[in-house]
C-alpha cells in the first residue's frame, strides 16, 4: 500500500481547496485535489466579484476560480472528480473512500464548504446570479436604490435584511410563519429599521422574470387566506442558513450543533493530520477571501505536520 499513500489530500474546489493546493504543490507535496458535489463551489454560480483583491474593475466568479485552478494545475497539484462516501480518520494513513476505489493520505485538508439553503423551485434556481443571491455582503451592492426581499425568519435572515438597508430603498422580509425564530435583539433591530417591511404566514411559490433573466418580482402565496399576489423586487435574498458539507465525518470530528466543523488555531482539529479550512468551519464570515486565507494556513500546517513526522 505504500506507494500509494499521497502526502497530502485536499477535499473540495472553492476557494479554500484551490489555495491549500496552490500552496501544498508549490511545497511539492503534489496534492490530490477531490472536486466534491459542486465544483468551484459557491464561487461557480457567482457572477460578479467585486471585492476580492486585485481585481479592481472585478471579476466573474466562475473565471477566479479557473485561474486558481490553473495556477494550483502549474505547481503540480491533481484534480480528480468525485467526492468523499465514507472516511477513517482513526488510523494512519487516513483512508478515504470514493466508492469506487479507496484512497490513502498522510494528511487530509478539508475544504469541502457549505451550501446555501435554497427554495428549491425552478424559477429560483434559474436566477441564481442573475437577482437572486444567498450572500448580502457579497451581493448587495448591486441592488443600489432597489427594492428587494428576504426570505427567513432567523436571526441569518435579519443580518441579511439590515445590511442590504445600506443599499436598497426597501427591503420585504418574507417568513412563512407569523412567529420568527431571531433573537429578541435582532429583531427589534429588524422592526424599528424604517427600510424594514414584514410579510408574514407568506411562502414563495414562484421568482419572477425567469425570461428576461433577471429578477422583476416574486409570487406569494397567503398561507392563511390561500391568496396569491405578486410583489415587485429587484432581487431576492435566502437568508435561510447554509448546510456545511461535513456530515460524513460525524463522529470522527468535532462538529457544532449546526454541523460545521470545530477548529482549533484557525484549522487544527481534534484529529492530527486533519485540517478543516473555508465555510465548512466558518460560520462567521464565508467569504471568498477568508476561505483562501484558511487555505494558505491549511496547506502551511500540512507541510510542517509532514516535516514533524520524517515525510
Amino acid at each position: 500500500m505504500a506507494e500509494n499513500i499521497r502526502d497530502t489530500v485536499i477535499l473540495g474546489s472553492g476557494c479554500a481547496g484551490l489555495t491549500a493546493a496552490i500552496y501544498a504543490a508549490r511545497a511539492n507535496l503534489k496534492p490530490l485535489l477531490l472536486e466534491g458535489h459542486e465544483p468551484g463551489g459557491q464561487l461557480s454560480i457567482t457572477t460578479l466579484v467585486e471585492n476580492f483583491p486585485g481585481w479592481p474593475e472585478g471579476i466573474q466568479g466562475p473565471e477566479l476560480i479557473e485561474n486558481m485552478r490553473k495556477q494550483a494545475s502549474r505547481f503540480g497539484a491533481e484534480f480528480r472528480l468525485g467526492h468523499l462516501a465514507t472516511a477513517d480518520l482513526t488510523k494512519h494513513p487516513f483512508a478515504l473512500n470514493l466508492g469506487h476505489e479507496t484512497i490513502h493520505a498522510r494528511t487530509l485538508i478539508i475544504a469541502s464548504g457549505a451550501s446555501a439553503r435554497w427554495l428549491g423551485l425552478p424559477s429560483e434556481q434559474a436566477l441564481i446570479g442573475h437577482g437572486v443571491s444567498s450572500c448580502a455582503t457579497c451581493d448587495g451592492f448591486f441592488f443600489s436604490g432597489k427594492e428587494i426581499a428576504v426570505i427567513g425568519g432567523g436571526d441569518s435572515a435579519m443580518e441579511e435584511a439590515l445590511f442590504l438597508t445600506r443599499f436598497a430603498t426597501k427591503v420585504t422580509l418574507i417568513h412563512r410563519r407569523e412567529h420568527f425564530r431571531a433573537s429578541r435583539i435582532m429583531l427589534d433591530r429588524a422592526i424599528a429599521h424604517p427600510k424594514i417591511a414584514f410579510l408574514t404566514n407568506a411562502v414563495i411559490t414562484e421568482v419572477l422574470g425567469v425570461e428576461k433573466k433577471e429578477v422583476t418580482g416574486v409570487r406569494v402565496l397567503d398561507t392563511v387566506t390561500s391568496v396569491e399576489s405578486e410583489l415587485g423586487v429587484s432581487g431576492l435574498f435566502l437568508g435561510i442558513g447554509h448546510i456545511p458539507n461535513a456530515s460524513m465525518f460525524a463522529g470522527q470530528l468535532d462538529l457544532d450543533e449546526d454541523g460545521y466543523i470545530k477548529t482549533h488555531n484557525f484549522v487544527f482539529t481534534r484529529v492530527p493530520g486533519v485540517f478543516a479550512c473555508g465555510d465548512v468551519q466558518d460560520r462567521r464570515y464565508r467569504q471568498a477571501i477568508t476561505a483562501a486565507g484558511t487555505g494558505c494556513m491549511a496547506a502551511l500546517e500540512v507541510e510542517k505536520y509532514l516535516e514533524e513526522h520524517g515525510h
